[in-house]
């Protein structure tokens, strides 16, 4: 039998420091292939992604070329099997797992790690 995540009652979590997690959301909110902001205990926001294979990101949600919290907004795709959002301002790509800038090397934000519990 398969449960469709609506029924499921699955939350997802970031681990913020050491072994602390913090819960975000309901898995449900999470449409595959697109991002969703939330606000962090500490004031900062994050950007979660799910996609087409349940899988789940997190990478802060502020664009270091610009300054503005866009990148829950940006575009997501795969460069050579790496999951990356690009943002949507300068379009600069961000991997999904690491929060490595793929067009600017000396450039990154914070990935998170993510579970569902």
């Amino acid at each position: 039998m398969t449960l469709a995540p609506e029924t499921t009652g699955l939350k997802v979590q970031l681990r913020l420091a050491g072994d602390d997690w913090f819960t975000v959301c309901d898995l449900h909110v999470l449409l595959p292939g697109r991002g969703v902001a939330a606000l962090l205990p500490d004031g900062r926001q994050v950007a979660l992604f799910r996609d087409r294979k349940d899988r789940l990101y997190a990478i802060d949600n502020r664009d270091p070329f610009t300054g503005a919290a866009v990148l829950s907004r940006g575009l997501t795709g795969t460069h050579q099997g790496r999951p990356f959002v690009a943002s949507p301002l300068l379009k600069q790509r961000f991997d999904l797992l690491s929060g490595q800038c793929l067009d600017d090397e000396t450039v990154r934000v914070t990935a998170y790690e993510v579970r569902t519990a």
